[in-house]
């Protein structure tokens, strides 16, 4: 192979296993396993998920840590990073499933006031234009641990405070917005979503993504309710609590990111929504390094449905399509049909173990379609897996 060969790796955190940073080291790795000259170009990605703050840290941000309330109220340090007035925030660290110990989920208490916290803490650093990554989370509590961590208070009929979580939102009477904090008026907020579902419905944040933090049928359904009823208290409100009114929140795409975070931060912080992975390929100048490129690698834990509303493999491969450049995926498990992912810009898709094409386009040839990584592999065993699979998946493609 021509020393002239550039390959550009650009993953996306790898879910209880490896993060975008380390499952780029590892496909680097593996590209230098088979292609010793390669010029090996790294953009870890993310899209609002686990990764967001290191996007920032590597774009020349000051890191900075709050202690906040974790998902389950235990105490946790989560990283923000800092540059002048801007803030870089991500609900992962804060409210994140990674957060949760193995066999502790708890879809229907799950809480965002450390996020909320967070929120705070970039207000105490000076903070005045936050982007808050909302991908990631344990939660389904539309947002509103977030809110109440910056003064909101949500009570029920006996004007008594809810508890935290989603669940107890079916009971939510009254909402006391007079303790807001008063910096949030004077604060721009960008919620860099990773997924452009709505709030409720069967595309919404708990039918989606609640099974994926613990829930079954039956809590899928409570968590669907306490959503509803924070929407329709919000709508009966004489006036908007900060931004835009919540019968036009529910609806606008990644309101249901985060377990509803992004509608909560619509209408509580005055937050806009953009789609995340957008606006972090940017970040990290992604466009740039695909000047020349002649393959991207990319990949996460699971290509799946989701990942084609927003995540940021589909966002690497659309871009990569855009400017000439094959993109393959190799990823812990494939949940799509050949047919979808082609659409949607990949050359060839890969699983981690064992190694094998998914029904890869010409002119690789194909294979039946593998289960991938098991999950919550240590991270080094994870890491060597990743490295032999992008090795295979390279010999595939390149040979």
């Amino acid at each position: 192979m021509s020393t002239s060969v550039r390959i550009v790796v650009a993953p996306n955190a790898f879910k209880g296993t490896l993060t975008a940073n380390e499952a780029a080291h590892a496909m680097a790795d593996g590209v230098g396993d088979t292609y010793r000259h390669a010029d090996i170009v790294m953009r870890p990605v993310a899209d609002g998920g686990d990764g967001t703050v290191a996007a920032a840290l590597a774009a020349g941000f000051t890191r900075h840590e709050a202690t906040v309330a974790g998902p389950l109220g235990t105490a946790v340090r989560a990283a923000f990073a800092v540059r002048a007035d801007a803030a870089v925030l991500e609900t992962a660290a804060a409210s994140g499933l990674r957060l949760v110990p193995p066999g502790r989920l708890a879809p229907l208490a799950a809480s965002t006031a450390g996020t909320g916290e967070l929120v705070r803490a970039a207000l105490d650093a000076g903070a005045r234009r936050l982007l808050l990554g909302a991908g990631g989370s344990a939660t389904t509590d539309g947002g509103a641990g977030m809110a109440s961590a910056l003064g909101v208070r949500f009570l029920d009929r006996t004007g008594r405070p809810l508890p935290p979580g989603g669940a107890a939102l079916r009971d939510l009477h009254t909402i006391d917005v007079s303790g807001r904090d008063r910096r949030l008026a004077h604060a721009e907020i960008t919620v860099a979503a990773d997924v452009d579902s709505p709030l409720l419905g069967p595309h919404g944040a708990a039918a989606v993504f609640g099974p994926q933090k613990g829930a079954g049928p039956a809590e899928v359904a409570v968590l669907e309710e306490g959503l509803r009823t924070l929407a329709n208290r919000l709508d009966a409100l004489p006036w908007d609590v900060a931004g835009l009114p919540a019968r036009e929140a529910r609806v606008t795409a990644g309101a249901g990111a985060a377990g509803g975070l992004g509608f909560g931060a619509m209408v509580f912080l005055g937050a806009q929504i953009r789609a995340g992975a957008e606006l972090l390929l940017d970040l990290v100048d992604f466009d740039a390094a695909l000047d020349g490129a002649h393959l991207v690698i990319t990949g996460e834990g699971a290509l799946d449905a989701t990942t084609l509303r927003g995540k940021a493999p589909a966002v690497v491969a659309s871009r990569a399509r855009t400017a000439g450049v094959p993109v393959i995926a190799v990823c812990g498990r494939v949940d799509l049909d050949p047919g979808r992912w082609q659409d949607a810009g990949f050359t060839a898709v890969f699983t981690v173990h064992p190694v094998a094409p998914v029904h890869p386009v010409a002119p690789v040839a194909g294979a039946p379609a593998t289960v991938g990584v098991p999950a919550f592999v240590g991270r080094a065993e994870a890491a060597r897996r990743l490295r032999r699979a992008t090795a295979e998946a390279l010999r595939s493609m390149l040979s």
